[in-house]
């Protein structure tokens, strides 16, 4: 009597990413990103996923005056895990206190305000897709001030 296997089913990849590894020490904060207050650390995964997701390490340049402005994101994904430091948003009417160790999904279409940050704060934002686009869009509420860097 044989008793016949199952066969084993094989495992599919995306073809259209490629395999990458950046070493912290081998990149540098550069200007240019989303916001002229910020630098931003391209981590290399808008370039292996051919654009579907982007990652990057934003950190404080310039002390807070006006921050981001309203605005949301014309995205499928968002993440930003704080690294470093705090900022303060606005998610539509609700002040949010996002510190080292915290994560925020924002929701597609989020109307939101980065309007404050310490000296200090770095933070990994994870979007897809990498060329997402950011709206400006009315305010909901008045933005509190912002903290003076000493």
């Amino acid at each position: 009597m044989s008793t016949a296997l199952a066969p084993t089913p094989v495992k599919t990849f995306d073809s259209q990413t490629d395999f990458s590894h950046v070493k912290m020490s081998q990149t540098q904060f550069l200007p240019g990103g989303l916001r002229d207050f910020f630098l931003y650390k391209d981590l290399g995964v808008a370039k292996a996923t051919r654009g579907k997701v982007i990652a990057h390490i934003a950190k404080a340049n310039l002390a807070p005056q006006v921050g981001t402005g309203w605005h949301y994101h014309v995205a499928e994904f968002q993440i930003v895990i704080m690294m470093k430091g705090w900022a303060r948003f606005m998610y539509e009417d609700k002040e949010t206190l996002v510190e080292a160790g915290d994560v925020v999904h924002q929701r597609p279409g989020l109307v939101h305000y980065l309007f404050d940050y310490s000296p200090d704060m770095e933070y990994l934002e994870i979007v897809g897709p990498a060329d997402f686009k950011s709206i400006d869009a009315e305010g909901p509420c008045p933005v509190p001030d912002i903290t003076p860097w000493k």
